[in-house]
């Protein structure tokens, strides 16, 4: 008779696993339907700061790589490799958009993990507002994560705005995204 060994999951597995899987282009995490795990202790930041056992990840590449794997089933983060799926926290948004620059077919957003993508209709921006009316902004990077769009951002972004249909926003990749309605700049 064979015994499986069982492996419990840790940040070493997990980054081992990670990097058989992406020698070949991106990991296709969304096509990974491997068994549940458990809970790893690793937690991102609203900042984008990425912790292990309750310390930095101080090695950018380990984070790029972590990034590289991170799935959302529902409002749930795990990261997946061919055979494990293990759970994490994040605060609010898994990436952060550290930086935009204008192009001719829109504006690319560049995250803390090293994407890239210009926003429009397959990267919306979106902003939600708290109860005190402070906006979060984000846009959509990949798969259905998205990036918290840093202030330093967004503050370019409302330099760039313009008011359609009465609200203030911004354009890029052929849509209009909303950030607030017009009237309210006027209050």
């Amino acid at each position: 008779m064979m015994t499986q060994k069982i492996v419990t999951p840790s940040a070493d597995n997990i980054a081992a696993s990670a990097k058989a899987a992406s020698k070949k282009g991106p990991p296709p995490v969304d096509k990974w339907n491997p068994p549940f795990c458990g809970d790893i202790d690793m937690r991102i930041a609203r900042d984008g700061t990425w912790f292990y056992l309750g310390t930095p990840i101080g090695r950018q590449p380990l984070v790029n790589l972590f990034a590289s794997i991170i799935r959302k089933d529902g409002d749930d983060y795990f990261l997946v490799t061919p055979v494990e799926k293990v759970g994490i926290k994040v605060d609010d948004a898994p990436f952060v958009a550290v930086d935009f620059e204008p192009e001719d077919d829109g504006l690319r957003f560049v995250t803390n993990v090293g994407d890239s993508v210009v926003a429009g209709p397959e990267h919306p921006i979106r902003v939600v507002r708290d109860e005190d009316g402070e906006p979060s902004p984000y846009i959509l990077i990949r798969r259905n994560l998205e990036a918290l769009i840093d202030r330093k951002s967004f503050y370019r972004l409302v330099d760039l705005g313009e008011e359609q249909n009465g609200m203030f926003g911004v354009s890029s990749g052929g849509t209009f995204f909303p950030i607030i309605p017009a009237a309210e700049l006027r209050d």
